[in-house]
């Protein structure tokens, strides 16, 4: 739970993961053959340099937030949304910008001072502002700039019966998990690759795929869980404590069935609760992947989140567990030749 805490509590939004990167830096360096970063800045953390097959596994470490755009006369920041966000949950949460971490809120006109017509729709991100409590814009100039990011600031910590609340659960949790696996030996070349800028368009894992050539990708991934109020049974995504969710498809990519029947039959094998991912929309980093070159078969293993990209997320820890004991498990069976990556589709 430590390192799920500390990633989830650093500031990365897309474009800005310097934080994330450094402190898996910090935690890999002892468990790596070479660990290097690129000029779009993933980091890459390999091991079994020269085995076969090649294995790519990819977490991508950036999280939604805002950019400062402008500065009200007042001092208030004038904000737009990096990455897919929805805007009716921002009005009042506590946030950081730029890179001295100047402590905000996100504001709006106050409820009473709206018109009966106002209250009745959502706000909308022009409606809001980042209040960092100051009086006027060259004050404001001083402390922050055009072009700084604004992240939410949360804390991480236990809720519930084994369950976990933070910001940023997409996709920290599978940064935990592919870290844990750097940290264990696999009778193959592995190279773990902690991506950047997924929500906005794949474009790390686009760079990494070409630089790695992989035989084979993986990708760990926090999902939609839509075991809430308001959803019918039949259409959750994927539910808290099922287990780690295999994918067949989404916006991005459709995984071979061959693969998705091998995943599928580790978990059983192992006694690992599992689910298959309901939903086809929004993209993952296997889209990139398993595009680059002549194309590289690729997985997605994710775990299911509540809330996600919002403020905070909810996550099982028992979810956790049994998602970083398949995708070791899947790592196992590669390197005991439990998977022939001729012809896989």
């Amino acid at each position: 739970m430590l390192l799920i805490k500390k990633l989830t509590e650093a500031y990365g939004v897309s474009g800005d993961e310097y934080g994330v990167r450094d402190l898996l830096r910090e935690e890999l360096t002892p468990y790596a053959e070479r660990i290097e970063t690129d000029t779009i800045g993933n980091l890459y953390v390999k091991k079994g340099i020269g085995k076969k097959p090649r294995i790519m596994v990819a977490a991508h470490m950036d999280e939604i937030g805002l950019m400062v755009v402008g500065f009200e006369s007042n001092g208030l920041l004038q904000v737009k949304t990096v990455g897919g966000m929805d805007e009716r949950v921002l009005v009042s949460k506590p946030v950081v910008v730029g890179n001295n971490h100047v402590p905000g809120v996100i504001g709006a006109k106050a409820i009473h001072l709206q018109k009966p017509h106002e209250r009745k729709k959502p706000l909308e991100i022009e409606q809001l502002y980042v209040d960092i409590g100051v009086k006027s814009k060259e004050e404001a100039e001083k402390l922050v700039k055009i072009g700084d990011y604004v992240a939410f600031m949360a804390s991480t910590h236990e809720i519930g019966e084994n369950c976990l609340i933070g910001k940023a659960m997409d996709n920290r949790v599978g940064c935990a998990i592919l870290a844990e696996l750097v940290k264990i030996d696999f009778n193959l070349e592995l190279t773990a690759v902690f991506t950047v800028q997924e929500e906005i368009g794949l474009r790390g894992a686009t760079v990494a795929a070409y630089n790695v050539h992989p035989d084979f990708g993986l990708v760990l991934e926090g999902t939609t869980a839509s075991d809430v109020a308001g959803v019918e049974d039949t259409g959750y995504v994927t539910k808290l404590g099922g287990g780690p969710a295999i994918s067949f498809m989404d916006s991005s990519f459709i995984a071979p069935r061959k693969v998705v029947d091998f995943i599928v039959d580790i978990a059983k094998k192992l006694d690992i609760p599992f689910q298959l991912r309901r939903l086809t929309t929004a993209g993952t980093d296997a889209g990139a992947i398993s595009q680059a070159h002549a194309g590289i078969p690729s997985a997605v293993i994710s775990m299911p989140c509540r809330y996600i990209h919002s403020p905070a997320s909810v996550i099982s820890l028992a979810d956790y567990e049994n998602t970083l004991r398949l995708a070791k498990g899947v790592l196992q069976a590669i390197a005991e030749g439990g998977l022939s990556l001729e012809g896989i589709a």
